[in-house]
């Protein structure tokens, strides 16, 4: 190695972000001194919302750090489940729609938007401190982002799966309205019967309704479907699992 050069080790859970031709464990860069060690990692692909500790020498250094000619880097993923300082918060780019309704399913508080813009979704993000979770790595290399989170999977249960291990976060379901976020309320039949089909009406007596936009939800109206996502995601959360490639 060059001793004007950095190697950086990158963990197994941070290759798939490197390029194919490069999809190695041993990366090597040049050490301007002006380029700070998250510099550097990022110009390897990989967004910092996805990088937890970083040793040189056995030392933790942060992402300001100035690699010198020489330096060896261990290059570790965020821990899973990651630390946060309270219950996570979602908000989800225009891409994770079915994401974010399995989120809401599960009674996690998820903001979803199906036309907003990049800028906006880091204005929300910022505002209502939630976490952005996103497939779109140059959105979470944007510096005003306070956090983010990169969604592995391909498909809507690898990608929920991928968050249950991430984030840990309570599972509520059945409590949240999947059309608008919105907390839902126990109501009596008699307050929702208009807006009920008598086949309805005559078959259920428990039922909610969304204090935001007044949907009315009772447990015969989800499919086998959802009570199978519910199922899933309490038996992934008791046991664990890797994370979704």
């Amino acid at each position: 190695m060059d001793e004007t050069d950095v190697r950086l080790r990158i963990a197994p859970e941070l290759r798939f972000f490197l390029p194919a031709s490069r999809r190695q464990e041993w990366q090597q860069a040049p050490a301007d001194r002006t380029s700070t060690l998250g510099h550097v990692v990022e110009s390897l692909g990989i967004p910092l919302t996805e990088v937890g500790p970083m040793t040189v020498a056995g030392a933790g250094v942060g992402p300001a750090y100035l690699p010198r000619g020489g330096d060896v880097v261990e290059v570790a993923p965020v821990p899973r489940p990651q630390p946060l300082a309270a219950e996570p918060r979602f908000l989800l780019d225009v891409h994770l729609g079915t994401l974010a309704r399995r989120l809401r399913l599960l009674g996690i508080d998820t903001a979803y938007h199906n036309d907003m813009d990049d800028p906006a979704l880091v204005v929300q993000a910022n505002a209502e401190r939630r976490v952005l979770l996103t497939q779109d790595r140059g959105l979470l290399r944007r510096r005003a982002l306070w956090m983010g989170a990169y969604v592995r999977g391909a498909k809507a249960d690898l990608q929920l799966s991928d968050l249950l291990d991430r984030f840990a976060p309570p599972l509520r379901p059945w409590t949240r309205c999947t059309a608008c976020n919105g907390v839902l309320a126990e109501v009596s039949k008699s307050e929702v019967a208009a807006a009920l089909r008598d086949g309805t009406r005559r078959s259920y007596d428990a039922y909610g309704r969304c204090r935001e936009c007044g949907q009315v939800y009772w447990r015969g109206a989800h499919s086998d479907h959802l009570e199978k996502i519910v199922e899933s995601a309490y038996a992934h959360t008791a046991k664990g699992s890797t994370p979704a490639r």
